[in-house]
Formats: C-alpha cells, structure tokens, sequence
C-alpha cells in the first residue's frame, strides 16, 4: 500500500509562542548558534515552507526555542487512494475514435 507523506513546518507558531514577531528578530539567535542567514533567507524560512532543511539549522532552532523536532515538524502519513484503472457504469466517459483524423482544410483563391 502506498502512503503519502507531508509535513507542516511551525517555525511561525514557534516564534509566536516566545513573543517573537518579526522574522529579523532571529537573526542574531541563529548567528549566536554560528548559523548567518540574511533577512531574505530567514523570511522564507519562517513564511514558507521549505524543502531543504540542515540538521544545523534544525538543531539551532530545536536549542533556541527548547523543542525538539516533532514540535517543529508535524508529519503527517496516509494511505494513498490505489489508482482506479478503466471505467465504472455511470460515469461520463465519451470513448474518442482515434482512427477518424480531421480533413485538411484548402483555401482556394476566388479572386484571381
């Protein structure tokens, strides 16, 4: 059985929680952990969520809020619906004669 796998990224929550409200306000916490972002960099990685993360900067995270991983990740796992394969009685299924091709259309020229 396939499952699909997510995960919510809660660096927002966290940073509510201890009364941090603007992204820049983390900068020197991560540069105290030897982690330099930029502004733009710490935007998204507060604002979005991102797909690429290092252990560093999770640990660093994890030190600064004093959390552990799962409360900065919640995963999420399902059970993949399997793929229905041909077609079920009832449902709008219009089947295309693919043998029939459209006729080529000619100009003709009236005025000559």
């Amino acid at each position: 059985m396939r499952r699909a796998v997510d995960y919510t990224w809660r660096l927002a929550e966290l940073m509510a929680g201890r009364g941090l409200h603007n992204t820049t306000e983390l900068i020197p916490l991560l540069a105290d952990r030897g982690i330099a972002l930029s502004r733009p960099q710490v935007y998204r990685l507060v604002n979005q969520r991102p797909e690429r993360v290092s252990l560093h900067l999770v640990s660093a995270i994890c030190d600064i809020f004093g959390c552990g991983p799962d409360d900065l990740i919640t995963v999420t796992a399902t059970d993949a619906r399997p793929r229905k394969t041909g077609t079920s009685p009832g449902v709008n299924v219009v089947d295309l004669n693919r043998a029939v091709r459209p006729r080529r259309a000619r100009i003709i020229d009236d005025g000559q």
